[in-house]
């Protein structure tokens, strides 16, 4: 088996994903025939976002797919600019494209105005008997019924430099909560003359972050009460896991990291001139590090998922990642059926999902089972392990507002500035996510 993750240009991929993520969260840059017509009586029209899918992966699916079917498929990469206001005009249409790249964040909004088909009753067929993730298959739930298939995910875990670790005499990874605090403490107390050093790098605005202590605390940021979307911002433990966010952020990252937002400046320019041990990231930036800093090395890194505050396990992580829709006017819903059960299918998942393109998989399945092979270094393990406890954001119409407009940096940079402004920020964010939510009646939970 080829390397995961392997290749340079896997890396580039998933940097720019996650650049991407706040208004999406997808990723390969496909160039394929792209045809003018949104429908065909020639073939089926597939929608994929730029980045999202390299050329060779989108090529080995509708190989297949054209093999069985002996219909063409036109690929139309799209670019992000703008994609929310083209898909809503797209899915309007009597000729909408036959499959669609979205965002795992981005299902319940489309799902929400008709623009997607319900697909429930397919799902076994779809799943091929295999347990999709948990962060990629809630978000695609809106009332109870399927709207869209798990593409791929990614995931972020600490990453830490062990020469950095090893010199404050740290050599073994931290399993617990209460490890980790004592080996950051311990390398804080051995940079102590270094005002710019962080012994792990958080951004204030780093919501993704943030999100993992909320969870862990039992908080959300929004529930469902059996008739609408409430906020939850205010509620004691959301309160408690934004606490303990700040408490650990202050600690451990530099004072002007408070308010700083999540990739500028650039955590893996931070790793590449050691001015932190560890950070909580993608996986991007171990290959950028080195690219910048070349007497660094891939050995030089390893990673390991977030422990719980709880004394055992993992802080559930936000998952990103893509899923495939089928627009409720596509001419060719038996067709686009098809094609998916392809693209998700365990051997495109493994070859070029994982393999090729570097992504993680679509199911808990293919996850343990890279896992238990002795394929994943150092590196790549901490990324599989995080994935399999994750969680999604709120199947919920309006969500990816709240994404897109700032409101869920500022409430976690906002708690890290002052632990006394917690409260503040939190009733700042209630009172908005209240606002957005109370047009909208779904299901779910955060």
């Amino acid at each position: 088996m080829r390397r995961i993750y392997g290749k340079c240009t896997a890396y580039a991929v998933i940097t720019l994903a996650m650049a991407i993520m706040l208004s999406g969260c997808s990723i390969g840059a496909p160039t394929s025939s792209v045809s003018s017509q949104s429908s065909s009586k020639n073939g089926i029209t597939v929608w994929v976002m730029q980045d999202d899918f390299t050329k060779e992966t989108l090529n080995a699916i509708n190989k297949q797919f054209e093999a069985q079917t002996g219909v063409r498929v036109h690929v139309q990469v799209q670019p992000w600019d703008g994609i929310s206001t083209k898909l809503t005009t797209a899915l309007s249409t009597s000729r909408p494209p036959d499959v669609v790249d979205i965002g795992n964040t981005k299902i319940a909004d489309f799902a929400a105005s008709g623009g997607l088909l319900d697909i429930t009753e397919h799902e076994k067929m779809l799943s091929q008997g295999k347990r999709w993730l948990k962060g990629l298959r809630e978000p695609a739930i809106y009332k109870d019924k399927l709207y869209a298939v798990p593409a791929f995910a990614a995931s972020r875990v600490v990453i830490y430099n062990k020469r950095i670790w090893s010199s404050a005499g740290i050599t073994n990874q931290p399993t617990t909560f209460t490890q980790l605090i004592s080996a950051l403490n311990t390398i804080k107390q051995a940079h102590k003359n270094e005002a710019d050093f962080s012994a792990m790098y958080l951004p204030g605005q780093n919501w993704f972050a943030g999100m993992q202590f909320v969870w862990d605390c039992g908080g959300s940021l929004a529930s469902f009460n059996g008739m609408q979307w409430h906020s939850s911002a205010i509620s004691k433990k959301t309160l408690q896991g934004l606490k303990k966010w700040a408490d650990f952020q202050n600690a451990f990252s530099t004072e002007a990291s408070r308010s700083a937002e999540i990739n500028n400046p650039d955590q893996a320019q931070i790793l590449a001139q050691q001015k932190a041990s560890a950070v909580l990231t993608n996986s991007a930036a171990v290959t950028k590090a080195i690219s910048i800093n070349p007497s660094l090395s891939r050995k030089d890194f390893a990673t390991f998922p977030m422990p719980s505050i709880n004394g055992k396990g993992i802080q559930p992580s936000v998952l990103a990642g893509s899923d495939w829709a089928i627009p409720s006017r596509s001419s060719n819903v038996a067709l686009a059926l098809k094609w998916i059960r392809i693209a998700a299918s365990p051997l495109i998942q493994r070859k070029w999902i994982v393999e090729h393109d570097g992504w993680l998989p679509n199911s808990i399945d293919l996850l343990d089972e890279y896992l238990h092979s002795r394929d994943l270094d150092e590196v790549q393990k901490g990324f599989f392990e995080t994935a399999r406890v994750s969680q999604s954001t709120p199947a919920a119409p309006g969500w990816s507002t709240i994404e897109a407009d700032g409101s869920l940096k500022e409430l976690f940079a906002s708690s890290a500035m002052s632990a006394k402004s917690v409260l503040q920020a939190a009733r700042v964010f209630h009172d908005h996510a209240q606002e957005i939510f109370s047009h909208n009646q779904v299901g779910g939970d955060l």
